[in-house]
């Protein structure tokens, strides 16, 4: 019994840690990209760059890496490299690899 209820936990805090990390990231990002017209340059710029610590923390070098770089061409004014950017971002963000829980049932009281 002690052995499941670890076992749980620990996937628990791995779907937390993600729901933290990634899940925040993607929503923060489609709130940004979708209303950057109402958004400051120097807003896109701090949130892109917060966006990309996120991914960091998750382990997601290579997006937090080209989310870094979208946030530097917003500075610059670059609007059509940064939305190429954060589109490349998107595409390889873990949010696209969310993971599967074995057990699809999960009864929530």
């Amino acid at each position: 019994m002690e052995i499941s209820r670890k076992k749980l936990r620990e996937e628990i805090l791995e779907r937390i840690k993600y729901v933290r990390t990634c899940v925040l990231a993607r929503e923060i990002c489609l709130l940004v990209r979708t209303n950057r017209a109402v958004l400051d340059p120097k807003d896109v710029q701090e949130i892109c760059l917060s966006i990309s610590k996120l991914c960091k923390e998750e382990g997601c070098q290579e997006p937090s890496e080209i989310c870094c770089k979208a946030a530097e061409t917003m500075g610059s004014g670059d609007e059509a490299k940064y939305l190429d950017l954060c589109t490349q971002s998107c595409l390889k963000c873990g949010e696209a690899r969310k993971p599967t829980s074995k057990d699809k049932s999960i009864y929530v009281a």
